[in-house]
């Protein structure tokens, strides 16, 4: 199968760390006997994943699919980010607190981008910003050079990210250096692909799912909730934040109040910063 779509030879094969003997080495035999060709040039074998410090299995309680996971309300991207937090070779413990953990941090990476795209900042440029970002792509590049270390990718983004945010809060950005920024976030996110906030329509797609496995006992409240706040339009939503400026202007604090909440209600999050109001949804 591999042979056929990706030729004789090819660079990259993967698989888990049970595969390395026997079945990896017959792969090999029996390819390079027929080709006469390497068959693979790199193999890497991922570590067995563990669940609270359990290793995974059916028997033991604790083997989930990732739809499972979307049933118990928890962000595909959020799962994404803590699968590739540790280096494929080292062994992962998954735990719920840790995807607890990792949505926190896509958050921060997000709001962080929406901070750089909404804000408002002086012309020119700081040169010691237009050095955090470069340095930082190089930190990137250098880590996944490494074996792919993407523990190190994700500490030197959320290095600049704190370094940025405090630059922010003093004033010490300029107009000139919001693009590096972003193209710092786009080469991390080529990678780990988990800054667009996508999470809603794969929510959507599980949701409708599970009544077709007789699983709606499974649908959590969170995933509900979340779908739920997906049938508000982003439009819809820009209309009713429009109304809560317009509310605010007028100092009509109740009817601003009274519009928050039912952003809030339906699972978008209104934030009043000093470059504006912005809004995600939860």
């Amino acid at each position: 199968m591999s042979m056929q779509e990706l030729g004789d030879s090819f660079d990259l094969h993967a698989g888990g760390e049970d595969l390395v003997f026997p079945h990896h080495e017959n792969e090999i035999a029996q390819s390079e006997s027929l080709s006469g060709k390497t068959f693979a040039h790199f193999w890497f074998h991922a570590r067995f994943l563990l669940v609270e410090g359990e290793k995974m299995s059916k028997s033991l309680g604790n083997f989930f699919t990732l739809r499972d996971l979307v049933l118990k309300g928890h962000k595909p991207s959020s799962i994404r980010y803590l699968l590739t937090s540790v280096p494929y070779r080292n062994q992962l413990n998954f735990t719920f607190d840790g995807l607890k953990q990792a949505a926190v941090s896509v958050e921060r990476l997000r709001n962080f981008r929406m901070r750089l795209i909404a804000g408002n900042f002086p012309a020119g440029s700081n040169p010691a910003m237009q050095s955090l970002a470069a340095e930082t792509v190089d930190r990137m590049r250098a880590a996944l050079d490494d074996d792919l270390n993407t523990a190190q990718a994700q500490g030197a983004i959320f290095e600049m990210v704190r370094q940025a945010n405090a630059a922010l809060d003093t004033g010490e950005v300029k107009q000139e250096d919001i693009a590096p920024f972003l193209a710092a976030l786009i080469k991390f996110d080529e990678i780990f692909a988990v800054l667009d906030d996508d999470d809603g329509p794969k929510m959507k797609r599980v949701f409708d799912w599970a009544p077709t496995e007789g699983r709606e006992d499974d649908v959590s409240d969170i995933l509900r909730s979340t779908v739920e706040s997906g049938e508000l339009s982003d439009a819809d939503i820009d209309k009713k934040i429009a109304d809560m400026k317009s509310a605010r202007a007028a100092r009509d604090f109740k009817l601003s109040d009274t519009l928050r909440a039912e952003l809030t209600d339906a699972g978008i999050l209104v934030e009043i910063t000093r470059e504006g109001v912005r809004w995600r949804r939860k």
